[in-house]
């Protein structure tokens, strides 16, 4: 399908911690470019230590879209992210601008890249999967979910009852597998995209380190800040990485050591996650998050 060049939108995708804001920001200076979010959780505002988002000052004057836009509270939906993420695109194209869609968050970027329709919601599923997991715990639904779809189990972690909820809800209500709820790509813009990603061991070392540093920039704080405003109700917010592990220590339920050792595993695991969600899209261009020409390279693929 052709596009104009009008309709171009450059994406910067890849694991945690490989260097996608950095490398996105050098873009959009050299591009005239604008940043759109694609990490799911630095859509919740107050969320800032735990995700890693930029400062105003780290963002160099430019323009970042979709952070900060959802109260803790508020269960993530990806349907409204993917209306948001486009207006947000449309409307820096209009302006002759480069969208640039930054963010590990692989069904997000897909969402917005792709003609992608949503399978509808019943409120009386989900509440009634959400009762049984509050009653008997996730491991009997993820277990349902293993046996109804395998290929969908795989890629969910047993500890996200939010997706073990929708997938089960998708597979009752269509009467098919969650995976299968996934269309062939039907690109609805011309994407450029870049992943960027590091060998496994450093990444590994950035992993600890920036949990490290989270607690000593005041996660713990943060999350104190937090629970004021209800993220222990947000089904979402409340089981982020960091934030979840915080919230066990506040209660007395993980020492800060134990809490940054989970929340550095967790990572890590979510780390392949992302690579193999990334990895089986053939028209992304690869480059090493740890070479020196990082940047040239990024625009020799994106011009």
């Amino acid at each position: 399908m052709p596009f104009p060049p009008a309709r171009r939108v450059i994406t910067v995708v890849g694991p945690t911690a490989a260097g996608k804001s950095a490398l996105s920001i050098a873009l959009a200076r050299e591009l005239g470019g604008e940043v759109v979010n694609a990490d799911s959780m630095q859509l919740y505002r107050g969320m800032d230590i735990g995700t890693a988002k930029l400062s105003v000052a780290e963002r160099e004057g430019v323009p970042h879209h979709l952070l900060d836009i959802w109260d803790v509270t508020e269960p993530a939906a990806v349907a409204e992210y993917q209306r948001l993420a486009r207006a947000a695109i449309d409307d820096i194209l209009s302006r002759d601008r480069v969208p640039l869609l930054v963010g590990g968050s692989g069904l997000y970027v897909r969402a917005v890249l792709e003609d992608f329709e949503f399978p509808g919601t019943d409120a009386t599923i989900r509440t009634r999967l959400e009762s049984r997991a509050e009653a008997e715990g996730l491991a009997p639904l993820y277990a349902d979910l293993s046996e109804k779809d395998p290929v969908a189990a795989a890629k969910i972690l047993p500890t996200n009852g939010r997706r073990i909820v929708r997938a089960l809800e998708v597979i009752e209500l269509t009467g098919k597998p969650f995976t299968a709820s996934l269309p062939d790509p039907k690109p609805v813009y011309d994407a450029v995209q870049i992943g960027v990603d590091r060998d496994t061991a450093e990444l590994d070392e950035r992993i600890a380190l920036r949990v490290d540093l989270m607690w000593e920039a005041g996660l713990i704080d943060e999350v104190r800040r937090l629970d004021t405003l209800g993220i222990r109700d947000g089904r979402t917010a409340s089981c982020a990485l960091g934030y979840q592990q915080a919230l066990a220590q506040i209660d007395g339920a993980l020492t800060e050591e134990q809490a940054k050792e989970d929340t550095t595993r967790g990572t890590r695991r979510f780390v392949r996650r992302q690579r193999s969600w990334f990895r089986r899209d053939p028209s992304i261009t690869w480059l090493d998050g740890a070479a020196p020409t990082l940047v040239a390279d990024a625009l020799a693929v994106a011009r």
